[in-house]
């Protein structure tokens, strides 16, 4: 559903591309990561710049004096690839990372933010009421896969209407909701939507679309967990 899209050597809305700020470790109180697509935007940017070794051998040391923030351990697993430390982990969504960033010592100087272009607007909200400063800086881009509608069209024609459908993103939802609209018909009303997290199955209500299932935690036996109870549940 996304396809990553570095951004060019150019000015974003603050002035710098995304290795001069990460070229600056002293500037900043930390880093932090929603999702496994910015730190994959991250380590590209350095292989893009030939600034793998001067990650290496300096600035991922300094990193690591600060404090890295992560949402889930996919988004960890990445984050450990590239040499840093992370804590955080164990919380599942953007919402618990805030709190426990806003249980921790306020930093003085503002946490960095790789996100991408459409971002969810809790975190940045939870840590701007708590005082914590906080610096976005856009990594990549999301865009509809260009055969979401020609793959969900072979599944409809060979699988017909499915029991249920999870979103692992409210992005996920905008770019196939009105092809899942169109090929259903009036069978949606027989799917049970499952939401990987908070934000995603906030964007299913705004849909008006019934939330069927909230995984407890954005791991596949917490998914696999609700997804079995909503099918088991009795229809209305």
């Amino acid at each position: 559903m996304k396809v990553l899209l570095l951004k060019d050597a150019k000015e974003d809305d603050c002035g710098q591309d995304p290795y001069i700020r990460l070229c600056h470790p002293e500037g900043y109180g930390g880093l932090i990561f929603t999702s496994p697509r910015a730190v994959e935007a991250v380590d590209l940017c350095l292989e893009k710049d030939n600034k793998t070794e001067v990650w290496k051998h300096s600035l991922r040391e300094k990193w690591n004096a600060k404090s890295v923030y992560v949402v889930g351990n996919a988004t960890a697993s990445l984050v450990n690839k590239i040499g840093l430390d992370t804590e955080g982990a164990h919380c599942g969504n953007a919402e618990k990372l805030a709190e426990y960033i806003c249980s921790r010592e306020s930093p003085a100087l503002p946490l960095l933010f790789p996100c991408g272009t459409v971002k969810g607007e809790i975190l940045p909200k939870m840590l701007k009421d708590r005082g914590i400063p906080m610096e976005s800086i856009t990594v990549y881009q999301k865009i509809p896969h260009p055969g979401i509608q020609v793959n969900l069209n072979s599944y409809y024609s060979k699988q017909g209407v499915p029991a249920s459908i999870t979103f692992f993103s409210p992005s996920g939802l905008t770019y196939s909701l009105k092809h899942i609209q169109e090929l259903s018909g009036d069978n949606i009303d027989q799917i049970k939507f499952a939401a990987i997290g908070p934000s995603t199955a906030r964007a299913l209500t705004a849909q008006g679309l019934p939330v069927s299932c909230l995984a407890e935690s954005p791991t596949p036996p917490a998914l696999a967990k609700g997804l079995r109870l909503a099918l088991q549940a009795p229809r209305c």
